[in-house]
This record gives structure tokens, C-alpha cells and sequence, in this order.
């Protein structure tokens, strides 16, 4: 199964986190967008070049910082002098792009970055180019550490197919990382067992996973009972949503679960792949209310609680 066989070599450096490398590789194949939210020292940059490196896709890795410019991201026109001006390209112009924590950079850089996600493309001047295909980002955010930050805008938020939380590795996998990782610098990466052509044609193929009615019309279900959760008899949660998951949330589910079941080694898509993916998908597109957020109220709840109570 080319799921578990991708997993399992990512697996032979990033120690753990298995759950986490299993919608990385589901995200890659939907060719959607990452948010990884974890402290330091838990492995997303680790993670993010395994998955480069075996998918075969050329990797920049781009540290967001406050004074940072659109153009550090973009490139853009350079004077030689005479009237004459040459493109430089920035570090936009690759397969993959680690934007590590991406809440340190102003809104011009935030909305620079916007547009390379959802067009794919990038202006310099009177010209536009065409970003390389496969284009993936996977931004990073620390979650504890808020000095010199700056809040993602609600729309970009949108834009990222999941938002992963990367937690601690467990007692076990702390110990082998000691054993295994504990006299090298870093980890040697593996040797790509992927090319950026076959991961195009993943892609093309997790479109054409057949997915029921019934299933869509799960989804819709799932979707719609964000915004009004007490139809489904949820009434305690009535007062703590601000703004349910829009349709874009739909096409997520829809995108992520054919993937996911490509990965499995399915040509339909079966009610647990879109439950599998409920959770990263809709987990950013809920607003919680200012009292929710008081009574520490997390959205994953709100999700665990709608899996349950909506039938498929």
C-alpha cells in the first residue's frame, strides 16, 4: 500500500508522529496547503524536508521574520544600470517551501504569500510567472510565543487545506530519538522514492476517486452543522460559535478523503477517510466566541462531538 509504504520511510527519520506524516503525505497528494502549529525542537522542519526529499520535489526553506518584505519572498526588479532592469526570482520559485513561523511577517509578506497559494503565480513587474508544479507550502507557527507576532488573516487561515498540531513525542520514541539521533548533528535524509511527475499524477488520480452521494452529502452535513450545531442536537454549543466552516471546508473534506483513500490503496472513498480528515480540515475554519475561548473551549471538540451525533 503506497500510503504506509510512504509513511513508513518518512518514518526512518522523523521518529513518532506518525499521524501527523500520514496528512502531510494526504495534503501533498490533494495538493492542498499546510499549517503546522507546534513548540520548538518537536520535528516540522525535520518533517518537512523527509517528505521533500522522498516526494522528490525541490525544497527552500524561508524564515519569516518582522522586517521582512514581499520581495525577500518574491524576488523582484533588479537596476543594471542604462535604463535596464533583470528579474530576480526569490525563494517562492520551488516545489516546496517551508515557511517557518509565518506569524512573524507583516501583512504585505503575509498577502505576498496569499497569492503564490491560491493563484500559484507571482507578478514582478508587467510579468507574471507560473509558480513550479507541484507548489506546496507548509507554514509553521509556534503556538506559546506570541511576542513580535502577527495574527494570520482569517482568509489565509482558509487557504491551508489542514492545520496540524504537532505535539510531544511519547516516553518511548523520546528514548529512541536519544538512541538513534542523539550522536549526529542531524539526520541524513532518504533518497526520493518519488519524482515531481508522479506526484502530479497522484494528484490527477486522487481526483478521480469515486466518492457517493451519501458521502457528499455527509460532508455537507458535517460542514453546515458548524455553523448551526444545535440542528443536530447540540444545543450547548449554540453560544460558542462565532462563524461556522464555509463551503471552501466542503471541497476540503471532498479533496482530502479521495486522497486519503488513494493513499490506502482505494478507488472509493469510505466514511472513515472523511472522518479521518475532519479534524485538520475543519479545525481552523471555526470562530469560537469570546466566552468559548474564556472557558478554554477548543474546536476539535465541537468536531469530535458532530462526528458522533451525524449519521452517514
Amino acid at each position: 500500500m503506497l500510503g504506509e509504504r510512504l509513511v513508513g520511510a518518512a518514518q526512518k527519520v522523523v521518529i513518532g508522529q506518525r499521524e501527523v506524516l500520514e496528512h502531510l503525505w494526504t495534503a501533498l497528494i490533494a495538493g492542498g496547503h499546510v499549517l503546522l502549529e507546534g513548540v520548538p525542537g518537536v520535528a516540522k522542519t525535520l518533517m518537512a524536508m523527509t517528505l521533500a526529499r522522498l516526494s522528490g520535489l525541490e525544497f527552500r526553506r524561508v524564515q519569516f521574520t518582522p522586517d521582512m518584505l514581499p520581495t525577500d519572498l518574491t524576488g523582484g526588479l533588479v537596476y543594471e544600470g542604462s535604463g535596464r532592469f533583470s528579474i530576480k526570482k526569490g525563494p517562492i520559485f520551488t516545489q516546496v517551501l517551508l515557511a517557518d513561523e509565518v506569524n512573524r511577517a507583516p501583512a504585505k509578506v503575509q498577502s505576498a504569500l496569499l497569492e503564490c497559494m491560491q493563484e500559484r503565480q507571482v507578478t514582478l513587474g508587467e510579468t507574471t510567472y507560473t509558480l513550479p508544479r507541484p507548489f506546496w507550502v507548509l507554514a509553521t507557527q509556534n503556538p506559546i510565543e506570541q511576542e513580535g507576532t502577527y495574527p494570520l488573516p482569517e482568509a489565509q487561515i482558509d487557504r491551508f487545506l489542514f492545520r496540524l498540531e504537532v505535539t510531544y513525542p511519547t516516553e518511548e520514541e523520546e528514548e529512541e530519538i536519544l538512541r538513534r539521533w542523539g550522536r549526529h548533528e542531524y539526520p541524513s535524509l532518504p533518497e526520493a522514492l518519488l519524482s515531481p511527475a508522479e506526484v502530479l499524477e497522484l494528484q490527477a488520480e486522487a481526483a478521480q476517486v469515486e466518492i457517493s452521494n451519501r458521502l457528499e452529502k455527509y460532508i455537507v452535513q458535517l460542514v453546515r452543522a458548524t455553523r448551526q450545531p444545535h440542528t443536530v442536537g447540540l444545543r450547548e454549543w449554540r453560544e460558542w460559535i462565532a462563524f461556522g466552516a464555509s463551503p471552501r471546508a466542503g471541497l476540503a473534506l471532498h479533496r482530502s478523503s479521495r486522497a486519503r483513500a488513494l493513499l490506502q490503496g482505494r478507488t472509493k472513498v469510505l466514511p472513515e477517510d472523511i472522518k479521518a480528515v475532519a479534524l485538520p480540515v475543519l479545525r481552523h475554519r471555526i470562530i469560537l466566541t469570546y466566552s468559548a475561548l474564556a472557558e478554554n473551549i477548543r474546536t476539535d471538540s465541537l468536531i469530535e462531538a458532530l462526528l458522533r451525533q451525524i449519521p452517514y
